[in-house]
């Protein structure tokens, strides 16, 4: 070998034919993708669809969740009853491993909670698939072996390389990342950087359990919630219930038409309900709406906190309070893929075919066109962000969607690319989310949370809805 720039030069040379019975030569101790497992990053409802795919296609993989139970960010939301009823938060490859195995179906029509979620389906699920989900497994980081992102040369012939916070390896042939956005929400200033002494401040992250274990963290105290999404409404109609407790509501629209959403034309009864019901709160004086509020500048003063708004034209508004909850919505976090060739729209971070479908200045959820493994491909070949994670931050993700996306994927991984193209969708358009449309659309659609599996409902059971006629596009 020769030295040159940029290292060594190998200089051909011509290899004797291996004798039988002789060790491999170093070439052949390389492995092959092909041989490897696929390996899903996170075990919630789209995650463990995708495992249902591959098994039933009988692709070899592995599941790492980094919480100690699968669907770790659904239980965080336990509480919550979704929108959709169970008939429409079922996976299909899902449901014919669970039925052949004797599993029986919960009641269709019924909105169950996301612990019912787990305990009903996704445990189950992963009960089924043969020790091959592990939790406690955190991924810190995807490479491909022994390439960093600059090298080029048969890359596309190289394994994955998957490491853990452990510092376990583990090589994979491709990669379905479903790690969702529930541990990157966004910040509470307006402006998308954090507000002045913001991180000097507790803030609790959407969806508390206000009425359960975080009962006492409000109970007859002063809160704002700030966002206009489905995770805020959730957490002031809760809030709401507790007596001589004291809720501030505070948007940067001018008025709260999209978090009211459909009312009684919605597809999914239970969500317009949710819009209805907020409205004559806030229309009874319950609670307190703050428009055009640009969080700016948080300062304490001993247990109480000024939360101070300042709008483009520079006016400002204040609002004392003894607690904060920001569902301001979430955004990925791409760190751990940092040495992959990823091709990011610059605007919403989901890949750039697909950003143009999901925009949330042009599209609800219920208008994001059908899409799949063509539009979810980046550079890096073998690698897809499934799921929440996909749509960057974009708040139209929708379940239905997800599982459809990991349907796509599988089938292109197994070599069925006629099925990975046949992607289809069917999604209503009233009440579901909006960001930036024209008024009269906004007077009849809802904005959707960026929780991954979809948009919640008030943590008590609606007893008075009836879910048979649901959409069920929101899981």
């Amino acid at each position: 070998m020769s030295g040159g720039c940029c290292g060594p030069v190998a200089v051909s040379v011509e290899q004797p034919a291996p004798q039988v019975g002789a060790a491999p030569q170093p070439r052949d101790l390389a492995p092959r993708p092909g041989d490897l497992p696929v390996v899903v990053i996170g075990a919630g409802p789209v995650g463990l669809a995708a495992a249902a795919h591959l098994a039933e296609r009988d692709l070899d993989f592995v599941v790492l969740e980094a919480g100690e139970q699968v669907g770790a960010s659904v239980a965080q939301w336990g509480h919550v009853r979704v929108f959709s009823p169970w008939k429409f938060n079922i996976d299909a490859a899902a449901r014919r491993l669970l039925e052949a195995d004797g599993w029986t179906a919960p009641d269709p029509d019924w909105l169950p909670t996301g612990a019912e979620l787990i305990d009903d389906y996704l445990a189950p699920l992963a009960k089924l698939l043969d020790g091959r989900v592990r939790t406690g497994a955190k991924v810190s980081a995807i490479s491909r072996l022994g390439y960093d992102r600059v090298r080029t040369h048969g890359r596309e012939d190289t394994p994955f390389l998957v490491r853990l916070d452990s510092g376990e390896e583990l090589r994979a042939r491709a990669i379905i990342d479903a790690s969702g956005t529930y541990n990157a929400p966004n910040v509470l200033g307006a402006s998308g950087i954090p507000a002045h002494g913001e991180d000097t401040v507790f803030v609790d992250h959407a969806l508390p359990d206000v009425l359960g274990a975080d009962r006492e963290r409000y109970a007859g105290k002063h809160t704002l919630v700030v966002g206009a999404g489905h995770s805020a409404a959730t957490t002031l109609l809760a809030l709401a219930q507790l007596e001589d407790t004291r809720i501030t509501w505070a948007i940067r629209a001018g008025g709260a038409a999209r978090t009211y959403g459909g009312g009684a034309a919605d597809a999914l009864p239970a969500r317009g309900a949710l819009g209805t019901r907020l409205r004559a709160h806030v229309e009874s004086g319950r609670i307190t709406l703050l428009t055009g509020f640009f969080t700016h500048s948080i300062t304490t003063d001993g247990p109480q906190v000024t939360v101070i708004s300042r709008d483009p034209s520079g006016a400002e508004q204040a609002v004392t309070v003894d607690a904060i909850v920001s569902a301001t919505g979430y955004r990925p976090d791409h760190s751990i893929a940092s040495e992959l060739r990823l091709d990011l729209d610059p605007v919403l971070g989901s890949t750039r075919a697909l950003a143009p479908l999901i925009d949330p200045n042009a599209h609800s959820c219920g208008t994001v066109p059908a899409h799949g493994v063509d539009e979810l491909a980046h550079p890096e070949a073998g690698y897809y962000a499934v799921g929440v994670k996909s749509y960057g931050r974009a708040p139209t993700f929708l379940m239905a969607t997800g599982y459809e996306q990991v349907r796509s994927v599988v089938a292109a991984l197994a070599g069925d690319w006629e099925a990975a193209r046949d992607v289809r969708l069917e999604l209503p358009e009233t009440g579901v989310c909006s960001s930036n449309l024209a008024e009269a659309q906004e007077q009849r659609v809802g904005l959707a949370t960026g929780i991954s599996g979809g948009l919640l409902s008030t943590p008590l059971p609606l007893v008075e809805v009836s879910a048979s006629d649901g959409g069920g596009c929101c899981g």
